[in-house]
C-alpha cells in the first residue's frame, strides 16, 4: 500500500487499489481503543440514469434508498444489523443524493465485523415478498418527510436551482416511483453499482493497512467491473430556473434558504480547493462572528440557528444559507449587498486571518471524529481528491481568492430563496 504523510496535521494515509478495483484507504492509530470502517458505494439518489453494456437504463426515483434499506438481510432470514450489533459494533447506513455509504464503530472484535460488513453488502439477497413488505415502511418514511418544513424548504430550493438534473428530487423518492422497484430492479442496480470498482473501503483504528487489504481481498468479488456512468443530463447554466417559492407549512415561524450553483464538473484538487475557498469566504462573510449576522442578528432578522454550507453531491456543487427570519426577503437583500461590498472592498487582512485559523481549527477537530473522516476520505475518492489534503490546500487560500470567488459567484441573478412561512388562520 502507497504510505502518505501528513505531517502538519500528524497523520499517515495508507492506500491502494485492488485488482477488483476496489479503492482502501486506512488511518492506523496505534494504541487506540476505537475501530471505524466505511464501505460505500458510488451510487446515490440522484443516479437513476445510467449506462451499462452500451444500453440506457433509467430507474424509479427512490432505488438506492430501497437498495440500502434491503442490504442488511441475509438469506437465513437474520438480519446483519442484528449480527453486527450482537458483536458489539455500532452499525448504520445513509443514501445521498451521490452516495451510498455502510459502516460501523466498534471498540472489539473488529475482524469479524468489518469481514460481516463487505459480506453483507456484496451478497445480495431480495425476494418478490421482502421488497413488498419495505414498501410500506419507506412509505411511511416518504410521507413523513412531506411533513417536514426542513426538508421542504431545501428541496424546493434545489427545484428551484436545477431545472432538470435529478438532485432535485427526494432521494427516498414518492410513493409512486417505489411502487415501481421490483426484486429484479434491486439486483439488477446491485450488480452496476455495487462492484468494487464503484466502491471504496475507509478504516480508521488501531490496525495494520496491508490487513485490511488482505481481508477485502479474501471476501469482496475478484472480478474488476467496468465502473457505471450515470447520467445526470444535459449540463445545466450557472444561473437558477426559478428565484422565489413560498410555501405554507404549521411552522411557529419563516424557515428560509438562499442558494446558488458552483461548476459542479471539476474534479481532484481543483474541485476541493473551490469547496474550501467557497466555505472560507462564507465564514467571513455570514459566519456567526461576520458584520452581516451581528448586525442582523441584532435587528432580530437573524437568528442563532442561521448557518451555511457548501454542499458537493451527484456532480453539483451548491451553495446554500440559511435559518429562520421574519423577513426572509429582507435578509436576501442584505446579503447581496454584503456580498457586493465584499467583491468591491475584499475581507479585512485581519479578519480573514482569523477566519483561516478558525477554519483550520475546525477541521483538525474534525480528524477527531473517525466517521467524519472516513465518510470524507470516501466522498473525496469518488471525487479524485484525497480529504486529508484539505488542511495544506486551505492554507494556501488567500484573501483575494475568498474575495474573486464572492465577485465571481456570489451574484444577485444567481440566487434563489426558499420559504417555508405559517400557514395563515383560515377566516
Amino acid at each position: 500500500m502507497k504510505k502518505l504523510e501528513y505531517p502538519g496535521i500528524g497523520e499517515t494515509l495508507y492506500g491502494t487499489r485492488l485488482a477488483n478495483g476496489l479503492e482502501v484507504r486506512v488511518i492506523p492509530k496505534k494504541e487506540f481503543s476505537t475501530f471505524y470502517a466505511a464501505f460505500a458505494a458510488n451510487y446515490g439518489g440522484a443516479c437513476r440514469r445510467f449506462a451499462v453494456d452500451g444500453k440506457t437504463v433509467d430507474t424509479p426515483a427512490g432505488v438506492a434508498h430501497y437498495l440500502e434499506h434491503k442490504m442488511f438481510d441475509l438469506p437465513n432470514g437474520d438480519s446483519a444489523l442484528n449480527i453486527l450489533s450482537a458483536n458489539g459494533a455500532d452499525p448504520n447506513a445513509f443514501t445521498s443524493s451521490g452516495m451510498t455509504c455502510y459502516y460501523f464503530q466498534c471498540t472489539e472484535g473488529f475482524e469479524e465485523n468489518l469481514r460481516m460488513l463487505l459480506h453483507f453488502v456484496s451478497t445480495p439477497y431480495f425476494t418478490a415478498e421482502t421488497v413488498r413488505k419495505e414498501l410500506g415502511i419507506i412509505g411511511q418514511e416518504i410521507r413523513m418527510g412531506e411533513d417536514n418544513p426542513g426538508l421542504a424548504v431545501y428541496y424546493n430550493l434545489l427545484k428551484l436551482l436545477y431545472e432538470h438534473h435529478p438532485i432535485r428530487d427526494r432521494v427516498a423518492g414518492t410513493v409512486e416511483s417505489i411502487a415501481e422497484i421490483t426484486a429484479e430492479t434491486l439486483y439488477d442496480c446491485h450488480r452496476v453499482f455495487y462492484a468494487p470498482s464503484n466502491m471504496a473501503l475507509c478504516v480508521e483504528g488501531d490496525v495494520d493497512p496491508d490487513g485490511i487489504a488482505r481481508i477485502a481481498e479474501e471476501v469482496l468479488p475478484k472480478d474488476c467491473a467496468p465502473v457505471p456512468a450515470a447520467d445526470f443530463g444535459a449540463p445545466e447554466s450557472l444561473l437558477p430556473a426559478g428565484t422565489f417559492r413560498c410555501e405554507e407549512m404549521p411552522v411557529s415561524a419563516p424557515q428560509f434558504l438562499i442558494g446558488l450553483k458552483l461548476p459542479g464538473d471539476l474534479r481532484g484538487e481543483e474541485s476541493l480547493r473551490l469547496q474550501l475557498t467557497a466555505a472560507l469566504a462564507l465564514r467571513m462573510l455570514c459566519g456567526a462572528s461576520s458584520p452581516f449576522f451581528t448586525r442582523l442578528y441584532a435587528e432580530g432578522l437573524l437568528t442563532a440557528d442561521f448557518d451555511f454550507e457548501v454542499d458537493p453531491s451527484a456532480g453539483t456543487l451548491t451553495v446554500i444559507v440559511g435559518g429562520e427570519s421574519r423577513e426572509p426577503e429582507k435578509v436576501l437583500g442584505e446579503f447581496q449587498k454584503a456580498c457586493a461590498d465584499i467583491a468591491a472592498k475584499g475581507f479585512e487582512p485581519a479578519f480573514f486571518e482569523r477566519a483561516k485559523r478558525a477554519s483550520l481549527g475546525a477541521r483538525l477537530r474534525g480528524l477527531e471524529d473517525f466517521d467524519n473522516v472516513c465518510v470524507s476520505l470516501a466522498e473525496g475518492v469518488f471525487d479524485g481528491y484525497c480529504a486529508l489534503d484539505a488542511c495544506p490546500l486551505l492554507e494556501e487560500v488567500s484573501a483575494e481568492d475568498c474575495r474573486r470567488f464572492v465577485e465571481e459567484h456570489l451574484r444577485p441573478e444567481r440566487m434563489a430563496l426558499s420559504v417555508i412561512a405559517p400557514k395563515k388562520a383560515q377566516v
